[in-house]
């Protein structure tokens, strides 16, 4: 039996009777099409613009007025301008802090970028226990900063520590080394630990360098009569140079402003000889209660890696360009 259909009169009627819904404007629906998102981004925003954006520009603000510990608790700090960058810039104790922070980024970078390269190049060949090697390597950079670098103020302790132990064994010394007793060794001593600590991380940005290299290069190289030394000179690090300048970029931006390692391994000593700025900064603050001269070695901190990566963005866009 055949269902009785209602004819096309019927259909115009009940169409023209049903509320049909109003016409928004283009302007409306895209407003509305944008606002969707932004509602899921906002608690993120939120979130960095209290933690991050406000603090930062809140200590370069208080960079330009006179605040000590009675401005922190009563308030009512004067505007100076300039003046504590002018005083900062001609004390010999800032400058020397700067240099010391130079030189141990410096060390941190070249020794970081140098251990990680050659453990991206070894985990590159296929062996037996490749992947519990690699999981063994990312334990020192998974570890938290306080446990590594207890770590290592055991190993080097100068009454007890596991190196003054096996030297002694070996006949190399007779007595106790103070190793982060003695401006040189102190120094040479962070720059490991923060190697040690940040060496797989750039093991795993030039392992993906690596795994991105053809490896018809590298045949094509071998035909040609190229030793290992001249393949890894002319194709390798020629393509991995992007991914090797971001690592670097990376490295330094994270030991120009480490202050956990060397604070729990020497609390910047020996006399200052491993004071970086970020442990200058800290001692104005809470030895001395001069917050914004803190801050003003907190804005040079800041300063200087945006523009190294000013910089590498500029040389970036002109190989592109190129």
């Amino acid at each position: 039996m055949a269902l009785a259909t209602p004819s096309r009169t019927a259909q115009r009627r009940s169409a023209i009777a049903s509320p049909q819904p109003a016409p928004t404007g283009r302007g409306g629906g895209r407003l509305r099409r944008l606002a969707v998102p932004a509602l899921f981004v906002l608690p993120a925003v939120i979130f960095v613009g209290a933690t991050v954006v406000y603090p930062l520009l809140y200590s370069v603000l208080q960079s330009f007025f006179d605040v000590g510990l009675r401005e922190v608790v009563q308030g009512g700090a004067q505007w100076v301008g300039l003046d504590n960058y002018i005083d900062q810039f001609g004390r010999t104790r800032f400058w020397y802090s700067f240099a010391i922070s130079i030189v141990y980024a410096l060390g941190s970078v070249a020794l970081t970028f140098l251990a990680g390269l050659g453990l991206a190049l070894l985990l590159r060949r296929a062996f037996r226990g490749r992947n519990i090697l690699r999981a063994l390597i990312l334990i020192a950079w998974v570890l938290p900063t306080v446990v590594s670098a207890n770590v290592w103020r055991w190993l080097l302790d100068g009454s007890y520590g596991l190196l003054n132990a096996v030297l002694r064994s070996l006949g190399l010394i007779d007595g106790d080394v103070f190793w982060l007793g003695q401006p040189v060794t102190a120094i040479a001593a962070v720059i490991m630990a923060t190697a040690w600590s940040f060496a797989p991380f750039a093991m795993i940005l030039l392992s993906a360098g690596l795994e991105g290299i053809s490896g018809t290069l590298y045949e094509a190289a071998r035909i040609d009569g190229a030793s290992p030394w001249q393949q890894f000179r002319y194709v390798t690090m020629p393509q991995l140079r992007p991914v090797a300048l971001a690592a670097l970029l990376l490295i330094f931006i994270y030991t120009f402003k480490t202050f956990d390692t060397i604070f729990l391994m020497t609390a910047g000593g020996p006399g200052g000889a491993t004071s970086t700025l970020p442990v200058y900064a800290y001692n104005e603050a809470f030895e001395f209660s001069r917050f914004d001269t803190a801050a003003v070695a907190t804005t040079v901190l800041m300063l200087v890696p945006i523009f190294l990566s000013i910089a590498y963005f500029r040389t970036l866009r002109k190989e592109n360009d190129a």
